[in-house]
């Protein structure tokens, strides 16, 4: 069943990163219930697998799969299954991710390294893999990125230069495969996911103040932006970087 009468990716497939929860799973359930056909990849694949069920008990057509977003071998495969299931590609959304705190001075090389393979090689690694197909069906690219790349929060290097790098290299991209391919990314401010439902109620309240909506956001307003970019109503935008912040990026930050 299409969201409200839009079929906006009828006949179109998309293959989803870090989709067993929050951002993912909510731009998973979006696409597919817009038309697409959704590959729900996740290094948690038991996760991903509960997604594409749910996609499918929705009405909606999913398959999934382990994904390691750091392994270009893994996504040489995952390509592959795209194409052994409906033989194109036409919307990739590369959403892994892992925010690490550290001040410069407290991180060792490793967890600098950890954090950039992460958040910014494996969106290199999976543009590579699936520029082919992209081509072929003129597709977009749609990346999650941060507001950190956007302002600075004390104790968070490693995560804002990672973050900070996809807005450079969505402009390069967005250059470099012209009228072939769109690639655009969301800067999401809080959302309450897992992770951000554990903090004390106290700090969220002061979160949702410093945004002049009032609010944090949830991941289903982030898969709204990732859905507009990905569809054709965003077909003359390019190389752009969206805020998706309520708002926090233009307020004091006291």
């Amino acid at each position: 069943m299409s969201r409200a009468g839009l079929t906006r990716f009828a006949d179109r497939t998309a293959l989803l990163t870090a989709a067993a929860s929050g951002i993912g799973e909510a731009t998973a359930y979006r696409l597919a219930a817009e038309g697409a056909s959704v590959l729900v990849t996740d290094v948690d694949a038991e996760g991903a697998r509960r997604v594409a069920e749910e996609v499918r008990a929705r009405g909606g057509r999913a398959r999934h799969r382990g994904l390691d977003v750091t392994s270009a071998d893994a996504w040489a495969e995952a390509v592959e299954a795209v194409t052994s299931w409906t033989g194109h590609l036409d919307v990739l959304h590369l959403n892994a991710g892992r925010n690490r705190r550290g001040a410069a001075h407290e991180l060792d090389d490793a967890a600098w390294h950890d954090q950039l393979r992460l958040c910014l090689d494996s969106v290199f690694y999976g543009v590579r893999a699936a520029v082919p197909l992209l081509r072929i069906a003129r597709g977009a690219v749609v990346i999650t990125s941060s507001v950190h790349a956007a302002i600075g929060f004390k104790g968070f290097p490693a995560y804002a230069a990672a973050k900070g790098g996809i807005g450079a290299l969505v402009r390069q991209l967005a250059v470099e495969y012209g009228g072939e391919i769109r690639f655009n990314s969301v800067l999401p401010g809080a959302v309450v996911t897992a992770l951000w439902a554990q903090t004390p109620p106290e700090v969220q309240v002061r979160t949702a103040a410093r945004a002049p909506v009032g609010r944090l956001g949830t991941p289903e307003d982030i898969a709204a932006a990732v859905a507009f970019f990905a569809s054709d109503d965003a077909s003359f935008i390019t190389g752009q970087n969206l805020l998706v912040d309520g708002g926090r990026s233009i307020s004091s930050h006291e």
